[in-house]
């Protein structure tokens, strides 16, 4: 299983993938092999990824008509273009490549995305207090989902806080937020 934590941290809100992703990678371990990844804004050169996986979770904001914070586990098919990775910073998105690939006669890789409707998309580091205030919920959700795919979470004794992940990425040293692996 790969989790792709999408967005683009230079976007307020639309980070919230990137660090919900570092957060699991730096805060976790986990009773099975679980690749994470920060796909950030790279849209198309996550093909190979979805090429070469079975089962994706895909971390990310989604732009739909309800209450900023509010969160989703959908089905990825189900909602290709409703992603703020649907154009724009992204390019093409990681959902526009799982369209490539059916065009293609390949076979997609069970893929779900756990959203998060945003409340601040705009050019500033960091989330809106209702995304900080959700956050803990939303990590909740991607832990009940992988539960549910019988992979168990548990949690480090010492913890990289979402405050500490949101400073590291404005460190302007070249510090960076987990890396592609």
């Amino acid at each position: 299983m790969v989790i792709i934590g999408i967005g683009n941290i230079l976007q307020k809100d639309d980070g919230l993938g990137v660090y919900a992703a570092t957060y699991l990678h730096e805060n976790y371990t986990f009773s099975e092999e679980i690749e994470i990844i920060n796909g950030g804004v790279e849209g198309i050169h996550l093909y190979n990824v979805l090429e070469e996986n079975s089962h994706i979770v895909i971390l990310d904001c989604i732009q739909l008509n309800d209450t900023p914070a509010s969160i989703y586990a959908i089905p990825a098919q189900e909602i290709s273009g409703y992603g703020l990775n649907n154009g724009g910073a992204h390019e093409i998105g990681i959902l526009q490549c799982m369209d490539m690939m059916e065009l293609q006669g390949k076979e997609i890789p069970e893929s779900i995305v756990i959203g998060i409707i945003p409340s601040s998309v705009t050019f500033a580091f960091g989330l809106s207090q209702e995304l900080i205030d959700a956050f803990e919920g939303y990590i909740s959700v991607v832990l009940q989902y992988l539960k549910k795919e019988g992979i168990d979470a548990t949690k480090q004794a010492e913890i990289i806080t979402l405050s500490d992940i949101i400073n590291k990425a404005k460190d302007p040293s070249g510090a960076m937020l987990l890396t592609k692996s």
